[in-house]
């Protein structure tokens, strides 16, 4: 019998959070109290950019957004905010937030590790990319795997599981 596999990627979906931020920028410009405040949030490219007249108002901004982003299922590891403080930029204040896609090596070699020592014996990963193979004889021990690694807090990347055969 073949051996059966499942890969482990890192991928947004680029709809949702385009849908995401819409609602949130819908929802900030209806809200009283953002009302005169230069509050909005826009989304170009990988970079999510938060603006309001005061620190408080910009993480009142980002709160909204990460409510939008879990209702649409986005995770929010996906969303890279650096220090998460926002920056004065003139007579407001600025938050940018970079989105994250792919695994980074450090993130791989983290999972490949957690998988050997934690993992059941049988399996095997293997780094490929910005994606980890994952194989075994058992398709219960993958059901391990991806159990394992869905309870991992130090892993910071949204995981999906992908090709499962």
């Amino acid at each position: 019998m073949a051996d059966s596999s499942f890969d482990i990627v890192s991928k947004v979906d680029r709809q949702e959070v385009d849908n995401a931020v819409n609602q949130a920028a819908k929802e900030i410009s209806q809200r009283y109290d953002f009302k005169n405040v230069g509050a909005s949030v826009t989304l170009s490219g990988d970079a999510v950019t938060m603006t309001a007249n005061s620190e408080e108002r910009v993480k009142a901004v980002l709160d909204v957004l990460q409510t939008k982003l879990i209702r649409r299922g986005v995770s929010l590891k996906a969303l890279d905010l650096g220090d998460g403080e926002p920056k004065a930029s003139g007579k407001e204040y600025k938050l940018v937030g970079s989105l994250k896609e792919g695994l980074s090596q450090e993130n791989a070699k983290k999972i490949t590790k957690l998988v050997r020592d934690q993992g059941p014996k049988g399996v095997k990963t293997q780094i490929t990319g910005d994606e980890v193979r994952v194989t075994s004889k058992s398709r219960d021990e993958l059901q391990q795997v991806i159990a394992l690694l869905k309870g991992a807090e130090d892993i910071d990347a949204a995981l999906q599981f992908v090709n499962y055969r």
